[in-house]
């Protein structure tokens, strides 16, 4: 049957592709490698293969963090970045503060614009919010 012969073919060659020497599996593995060319992908934009000095080689996605990951990696990355780099983390270290004070202005006027909407419709929130005023004192 020559479908289940080309099946066959194509399962036998994903395999020995996935076990093709010098592929890396893992990021760790890259450690003390030297990449030596990148190589767009055409099967989908933004992909590449990192082949090293040494002959091995890994398929990467394309490059495009989302900001959670880039301000995680900023962190974790910290101890090791910021000595070849601290003009750009002073500058990161500004605009995060920035950020955290946006935010914290932000949530006091949310608050303060609920309490505000919501006093004539229940009337015992002036007591209530005088109450928690007192116990902070």
């Amino acid at each position: 049957m020559p479908a289940d012969d080309k099946w066959k073919a194509n399962m036998e060659k994903v395999a020995y592709m996935k076990a093709f020497p010098g592929l890396l599996r893992t990021w760790d593995q890259l450690i003390g490698k030297t990449v030596e060319v990148v190589l767009p992908l055409k099967s989908k934009t933004g992909s590449a293969a990192l082949i090293c000095t040494d002959g091995s080689f890994v398929v990467v996605p394309l490059l495009s963090p989302e900001p959670y990951e880039l301000g995680e990696a900023l962190q974790a990355g910290r101890e090791h970045l910021e000595p070849k780099r601290p003009e750009a983390y002073a500058g990161y270290d500004r605009l995060l503060k920035k950020d955290r004070d946006a935010q914290r202005t932000a949530r006091l006027e949310n608050i303060l614009g609920a309490i505000q909407n919501n006093v004539e419709q229940i009337p015992e929130l002036k007591d209530r919010l005088a109450q928690l005023v007192k116990e902070w004192k």
